[in-house]
């Protein structure tokens, strides 16, 4: 049986680097509330069951979590054992990671189950409504329960320990949620090549999405409206890094990663028709360097700037 840590680094080796660099009990805190939320993926990402029985999974799924339901039960009907995704690796040790969740300190579990469950529950709701996005609101509100509730389950665990969080607690909650969709605007850039061949579409008809993917005399309007969109939300991402005290650099370092990896796979995919046809992808060579640098000189406001800057270009 895999170690949580072990887990973790199968399903994302990008946001392991930045776990491990938190503090005790912190860092058990997040690497458990993002094994349980891997799990609410797989249900909601799985392309070989039907809306109605995701669905279903994940309102179960929900109930494990506030105790009214079992792991056992529901680890032995989510899919084939043998299924080689990462998040299935996860899905399939859901009972160790429950038992993990159940052994958290108990502010930090009341926190965590509860943004879990409103997370599934906010999948279950659009398994079932489809993929079908109007415009920038309903793209909005669906980032919103796959990430956006992120953003306020780790600012309700960073302010457990860190007192100016819980000084400006509304203004950091509204500025993680922000920093959640901005995220999850990139990754949704990413996917363009990808996503529409298991039936979603996450570009809003409003920006040029469609049944098929995005309407060919439109792609790059659509790709601008993105990109755009996802600039504006990052911008509130530094914003809420830079708020966070320099005497926590674990915590600031764990936020400021994945975001300059956001600012700069958005500079390789601005105006680059490539994204409709494979993944754009930072170098590995230029991770190393980013995350070296990042540990050295994240505590520096005016380093974040700077580098966000050149990184953006």
């Amino acid at each position: 049986m895999p170690t949580l840590n072990e887990l973790l680094h199968a399903a994302s080796r990008t946001f392991a680097v930045g776990i491990d660099l938190l503090p005790a009990p912190l860092r058990g805190e997040v690497e458990t509330a993002y094994l349980l939320l891997r799990v609410s993926d797989y249900l909601e990402d799985n392309e070989s069951m039907e809306p109605a029985r995701k669905a279903g999974l994940l309102e179960e799924w929900a109930r494990v979590l506030d105790g009214s339901g079992s792991a056992e039960a529901l680890s032995g009907r989510i899919g084939p054992a043998d299924e080689p995704t990462p998040d299935a690796l996860v899905a399939r040790n859901m009972v160790q990671v429950v038992e993990a969740f159940r052994g958290l300190r108990p502010e930090a579990q009341a926190i965590v189950g509860r943004h879990v469950r409103d997370s599934s529950r906010g999948m279950a709701r659009w398994a079932l409504r489809g993929p079908d996005l109007a415009d920038e609101a309903d793209l909005d509100d669906y980032m919103h329960e796959v990430a956006g509730r992120v953003g306020w389950l780790l600012t309700e665990l960073f302010a457990l320990d860190i007192p100016a969080v819980v000084g400006r607690r509304d203004e950091m909650m509204a500025l993680g949620r922000e920093f959640g969709l901005g995220l999850q605007t990139v990754n949704v850039i990413r996917g363009l090549h990808a996503d529409w061949q298991r039936g979603w579409i996450y570009v809003p008809r409003s920006f040029g999405g469609e049944a098929q993917g995005v309407a060919a005399n439109r792609e790059g309007e659509a790709l601008a409206l993105l990109v755009a969109k996802a600039e504006r939300h990052l911008d509130h991402a530094r914003s809420y890094i830079v708020a966070l005290p320099r005497r926590y650099h674990g915590i600031r370092l764990f936020c400021l990663l994945p975001y300059l990896f956001a600012v700069r796979t958005l500079a390789i995919s601005r105006g680059n028709a490539a994204v409709f046809s494979s993944e754009v992808k930072i170098e590995r060579s230029e991770v190393s360097r980013i995350v070296g640098d990042a540990r050295m000189w994240g505590w520096s406001n005016s380093w974040i700037e700077r580098t966000a800057r050149r990184l953006s270009t």
